[in-house]
């Protein structure tokens, strides 16, 4: 599971694919076997497992955990309306207390709020010098809050930025995910299905049937290797390496893999660039080339696969809430 890999700032490396808890935990029927889902994706290697004060499921991650700390990156989140200089450490003791941990590996700013960033960031740093985190990030940030983090004593040492990215919502390519890139930053993206609706797009049902594939393993595609490790386009014919037709490499595949044939590329800020190309999609389709999920991954910098919503950054038409 490891063969595709992130390095944090800190030179920790984690799976690329990890787990998302959004809706998790609400049901006590369901409950049992969430925490064994979670379970057995951690025995695959899906180290990092993400949640957040906001969820109201961090006691049962706690219990998804027990006895495989040492095995997982934990992520958790603070609320903004509670991201002041001592809210800030209340909500990390919080989080702790319901984890029923020590630390935890990645805290986050879940989106911007009231208080002050220098603030925040103050905060951040106190409980890493303490030891109750390992890393401190962001989520849902755009670029102008971004610099403003980065302009702010200590904000440079932001580990991550989480945030909305899949093949219907590209916005983020065309300028955060650079931004991103040229400071080595990891970008964490979470809903890759898009709220399960990319499982339902006619175009990628169509190809992932010629494929024995699943339409969110076509989607996945996209994110078939870090994104910050290449350009898109060579990380693309990369990780398809001789499955599909030649015309496919030499179509205009966009700024981002596979998203070219179905979703276009971002021309603007929010733009999704959603099924602009159906043609070359079909014709791959109907090429009838096997094998091609074998290299699928769901993966950015960082994919936490889960699918939610709530308020937050200005980098998409829509409203996230990693």
């Amino acid at each position: 599971m490891m063969e595709h890999s992130v390095i944090f700032p800190d030179h920790r490396k984690v799976c690329a694919l990890g787990q998302g808890t959004w809706k998790m935990g609400k049901s006590a029927l369901r409950e049992a076997d969430e925490i064994d889902a979670l379970r057995a994706g951690i025995e695959l290697g899906m180290s990092v497992v993400d949640t957040a004060e906001m969820y109201g499921n961090e006691e049962m991650v706690g219990a998804a955990i027990r006895g495989l700390r040492d095995r997982v990156f934990l992520v958790t989140k603070v609320l903004p309306g509670n991201a002041s200089r001592t809210g800030t450490k209340a909500a990390c003791e919080r989080s702790l207390n319901r984890l029923k941990t020590d630390y935890v590996d990645l805290f986050l700013l879940h989106w911007g709020g009231p208080h002050p960033i220098e603030d925040t960031v103050a905060s951040m740093i106190e409980l890493q010098q303490e030891g109750k985190i390992k890393a401190w990030g962001v989520s849902n940030m755009d670029v102008p809050e971004m610099e403003r983090f980065y302009a702010v004593p200590g904000g440079v040492s932001c580990a991550a930025n989480q945030i909305l990215y899949n093949l219907a919502h590209r916005g983020v390519e065309y300028d955060l995910l650079p931004w991103c890139r040229e400071r080595h930053l990891p970008v964490m993206a979470y809903s890759p299905a898009d709220e399960g609706r990319l499982s339902r797009n006619p175009v990628l049902m169509e190809i992932a049937q010629k494929h024995e594939a699943t339409p969110v393993q076509i989607a996945g595609l996209d994110f078939a290797l870090p994104w910050n490790d290449c350009d898109p386009q060579s990380r693309f014919r990369h990780a398809c390496a001789g499955k599909l037709p030649e015309f496919v490499h030499q179509a205009d595949c966009g700024r981002c893999g596979f998203a070219g044939w179905g979703f276009s590329a971002p021309g603007q800020k929010g733009a999704s660039g959603f099924l602009v190309n159906r043609d070359a999609v079909r014709q791959l389709g109907r090429s009838g080339t096997r094998g091609f999920s074998c290299r699928i991954r769901i993966v950015s910098s960082l994919s936490s696969v889960r699918d939610e919503r709530a308020p937050a950054g200005n980098f998409n038409t829509r409203t996230p809430c990693g």
